[in-house]
């Protein structure tokens, strides 16, 4: 029998559109390396949809490319960047950041979150320091929305945040790798165009939210990086077949596709975090988006086990493990009602 796969949202192929784009465009001949008309018609619709015509689009594959490409890009050698304890790029891109020259500057965050608080404070901090031409400089600000633990920033953090970072000089980016979801949930407030409003670069993840592969990182007026290109080239990021980015993204963002297409990973999700308040059990984390936390005795977790993917995250105590359970844009109520027949 089949196990419910609830490990992550990157394990299903492809939405039907994107999939039908790719296949019917699939004999076409296009110039390479992101050349071709449907990268430029796909990049023209997302500055269009985010309300930022001054800016820049670029596709690439996978997310810890994106991360670990642009913060070097704009990072000088002596520069590090500020992030959450918790963050994708201190925990779990095994080094990608420190292993291009640079330094992961944790802060400790809440559920996921930095504030603007805690940025302003490592900022004052260094400046502060009589000691800091031997320090790592903060060099620019890294959040994620959703974060790790799926919560999310309200547009007034995201202005908060933003703030300290102008008034500090520095870029603040944000990783959008569950952006769909995020878009998708009831308590969100941030919209594409308040990413491009308030950050100085910021990525729209296509591969955990209906696309094989790729992600659109969006380049603001304020962040162009002058021969950018090449140094995606020089990270060994560029696509030949860039084309098959381009299909994709332009099948994601017709018809405001990828606005509405976290919307069943949301649903169901909210599903699961009802009936396991109902049944008595612990989540760890009060996520409003497509990611679920749940404390369960080991007993119930070796059940589980034989019938669901689940993902682990840490150890409670000797007999109880929490777990994440993650649904995503394919997830159907058939396939959540058979998981929560087992809790």
């Amino acid at each position: 029998m089949e196990k419910l796969h609830f490990a992550s949202d990157y394990m299903e192929g492809a939405h039907p559109q994107v999939l039908d784009a790719l296949v019917k465009t699939n004999n076409r001949s296009t110039p390479g390396y992101g050349d071709d008309e449907f990268c430029k018609a796909a990049k023209k619709e997302i500055l269009r949809t985010c309300g930022c015509p001054d800016g820049e689009v670029y596709f690439l594959v996978g997310g810890t490319q994106v991360n670990a490409v642009l913060i070097d890009a704009i990072l000088r050698p002596y520069q590090g960047v500020i992030a959450a304890d918790t963050a994708h790029i201190a925990v779990h891109e095994a080094g990608a950041i420190e292993y291009g020259g640079h330094k992961v500057l944790v802060c400790e965050g809440e559920e996921g979150k930095l504030s603007a608080r805690a940025v302003r404070r490592m900022i004052r901090d260094y400046v502060d320091d009589a000691n800091r031409e031997h320090m790592v400089m903060p060099g620019m600000v890294y959040l994620s929305q959703p974060t790790e633990y799926g919560t999310l920033y309200s547009k007034e953090e995201l202005e908060d945040i933003s703030a300290v970072c102008r008034d500090a000089g520095i870029p603040l980016y944000v990783d959008g790798a569950r952006l769909a979801y995020a878009l998708a949930a009831p308590e969100n407030d941030v919209t594409l165009e308040d990413m491009a409003a308030l950050t100085d670069a910021f990525y729209i993840g296509g591969t955990k939210c209906g696309l094989l592969f790729g992600e659109a990182l969006v380049m603001t007026g304020r962040s162009k990086i002058p021969h950018f290109f090449s140094m995606i080239k020089q990270h060994g990021a560029l696509l030949a077949k860039g084309r098959l980015l381009g299909v994709q993204f332009q099948a994601l963002f017709q018809d405001g596709l990828y606005e509405r297409i976290g919307m069943p990973a949301i649903e169901n999700a909210a599903r699961i975090k009802r009936k396991l308040r109902e049944r008595g059990y612990e989540l760890a984390v009060d996520s409003p988006t497509n990611q679920v936390f749940v404390t369960v005795d080991n007993a119930l977790l070796q059940r589980l086990g034989e019938r669901v993917e689940y993902s682990f995250m840490e150890k409670v105590d000797e007999d109880h493990t929490m777990i994440r359970l993650a649904t995503c844009w394919s997830t159907t109520e058939e396939k959540t009602a058979e998981l929560l027949k087992l809790f």
